[in-house]
């Protein structure tokens, strides 16, 4: 069976791993905070002591983590995982990463023997458990077709978009339709409750007609019940639709629902913090109704 490295056990990265192990993959774990990798160990993974040390044990590296930066501080240095890759071995970074980054780094794994591929991953916490979350990638064939068989127990629709960083451009411009959706589910709703409808039947007619998103059935809920609970913090949107709007400015695109996107995120990061669930941009417009979205019965999310 293949051994298999997971750097980065963070809210979804935990799920996805674990699912790995009850598998029946080899799986090294590690992340800054041990106590994320405990469900794992008890599962039957192993504890690896450093970037290099898991390279070094795996065929596939896999990192995950919250930030760009953190990426790079795990691949680089006489510890980090490209100091221990080797031909024939291959790295899958499902962390959000620029395309610049992430082509230098690939250089990089590519000196070693190694290959690379780019993974995004979309989905909430209980769809990475279930492994039903949705995985772009880029890169060769030849490596996308190793990948497969661990991509699939890690997720249910595995999109292969291209050569390297062509997966993280797409997460990009999912993320960046995410948060159309999500903003325009919350006014949606507030129109529906002013207009008098009951927002349990307003939110049952849009899921059965040509309005319905996925962010509608998801964020949706977490509106609806109060969680503002979702797959991402509101920095991480900000981010998200920020490169998109450059991305657009670049390729000269005279675009106009993404500088609103832009504001409306900084918006909801400056008044309730970055690490705020980016639904929580919903409560922005309750508050300037002074009318919430709450509805009695709503089940619980992700």
């Amino acid at each position: 069976m293949t051994t298999i490295g997971f750097i980065g056990l963070g809210r979804i990265g935990q799920k996805l791993a674990l699912n790995l192990v009850t598998s029946g993959f080899d799986v090294v774990v590690r992340d800054a905070d041990q106590a994320a990798a405990t469900p794992l160990l008890s599962a039957g993974a192993t504890w690896g002591y450093s970037a290099k040390d898991i390279a070094q044990q795996s065929e596939i590296v896999i990192t995950f983590s919250d930030s760009q930066g953190e990426s790079s501080a795990l691949m680089e240095g006489p510890n980090g995982v490209i100091a221990g890759l080797s031909e024939g071995s291959l790295w899958i970074e499902m962390s959000p990463t620029e395309s610049s980054e992430l082509a230098r780094l690939a250089r990089l794994v590519s000196d070693t023997g190694a290959m690379a591929l780019d993974a995004p991953v979309t989905g909430y916490g209980h769809q990475a458990q279930e492994g039903n979350v949705s995985i772009m990638v880029g890169g060769t064939v030849d490596a996308f077709e190793i990948a497969l068989p661990v991509l699939q127990v890690m997720g249910a629709e595995i999109v292969h978009t291209g050569d390297l960083g062509t997966a993280s451009v797409m997460a990009v411009v999912s993320s960046y339709l995410a948060g159309v959706q999500l903003a325009a589910t919350g006014e949606a709703l507030m129109v529906a409750k002013r207009a008098g409808i009951e927002l349990e039947a307003a939110y049952a007619a849009i899921k059965a007609s040509s309005g319905n998103s996925y962010m509608h059935e998801t964020a949706g809920l977490a509106i609806l019940n109060g969680s503002y609970n979702g797959d991402r913090t509101m920095q991480r949107h900000l981010k998200d639709a920020t490169t998109f709007d450059e991305l657009g400015k670049t390729l000269d695109i005279p675009l106009e629902l993404s500088p609103m996107l832009v504001q409306i995120l900084q918006d909801g990061e400056d008044e309730y913090g970055a690490d705020a669930r980016s639904p929580m941009l919903v409560k922005r417009l309750e508050e300037a109704c002074q009318t919430d979205l709450r509805a009695s019965g709503t089940p619980t999310d992700q």
